[in-house]
């Protein structure tokens, strides 16, 4: 197993991505601590690895609040005895033109998306340090490079970005990988939620936007996380993946 006796977060892990990637984490042998602001959705997911033989705990709540991303490094390192991994995958989206867009919906998006990320890597790169090995894993989006009424959004996942670079430089001596994940058009529930003629215009496009012709699942992004939350990936530091079928090269 790729990542036995090890201690992974995956923050916003109740469904989606977040799940795909806990699922896997905990199919390699890894302890997992799920979060989530939507208290069905986690405990079923720990019900999911439970079943499986895993070990799961749930800790709920936003990332936006340090307290919560604190409690769920406090609870990794008291239950299961140490930290090992985080993916800071937890994000909102408030779609709206620049010119519509309103101060709430910036500042919701950037307080889960750029502030929680911050939180992850600070609380779990401290506990890292200490230990000299972690694995801190971002997800940003091919949003980054800029999206039609996504200003908050793309701005939020630039910054995330950034944040990857940065922390890669300053925690890399102290033998903790910081990478970021930039997912293209993934089939999650979020994606499912568009009104229809949008998706219709989607499929409509996707063999001219994406080289390999068909969208993105979770399993796509968690088998690339599940790479670099193991020892493959200890030569790999401060790079940010495009996982898009080739939508971005």
């Amino acid at each position: 197993m790729r990542l036995k006796d090890k201690v992974a977060i995956v923050t916003g892990s109740g469904r989606g991505i977040g799940e795909g990637i806990v699922m896997r984490f905990a199919e390699e042998g890894a302890k997992i601590i799920v979060n989530d602001v939507n208290e069905v959705d986690a405990k079923a997911v720990v019900e999911k690895i439970r079943a499986k033989g895993g070990q799961a705990l749930a800790v709920l709540g936003s990332v936006a609040d340090r307290a919560v991303v604190q409690k769920m490094v406090d609870t990794a390192v008291a239950e299961f005895g140490t930290l090992d991994i985080i993916v800071n995958n937890a994000g909102i989206t408030r779609d709206v033109m620049l010119h519509k867009m309103t101060d709430d919906q910036w500042k919701a998006v950037i307080d889960v998306n750029l502030t929680g990320v911050y939180y992850g890597i600070q609380c779990a790169g401290r506990v890292m340090r200490e230990k000299k090995y972690g694995k801190i894993i971002n997800i940003s989006s091919t949003s980054a490079l800029g999206n039609a009424g996504q200003l908050n959004y793309s701005a939020s996942k630039a910054g995330v970005i950034g944040m990857t670079k940065t922390a890669a430089k300053e925690l890399g001596p102290k033998n903790v990988n910081v990478n970021a994940i930039a997912p293209g058009m993934i089939w999650t529930d979020m994606m499912k939620g568009m009104p229809p003629d949008v998706l219709q215009q989607m499929d409509m496009m996707l063999p001219f936007i994406v080289p390999l012709n068909r969208k993105g699942s979770p399993q796509d992004i968690a088998n690339l996380a599940l790479f670099l939350a193991s020892d493959e990936s200890a030569f790999i530091t401060g790079q940010i993946i495009f996982c898009d079928g080739g939508m971005k090269m």
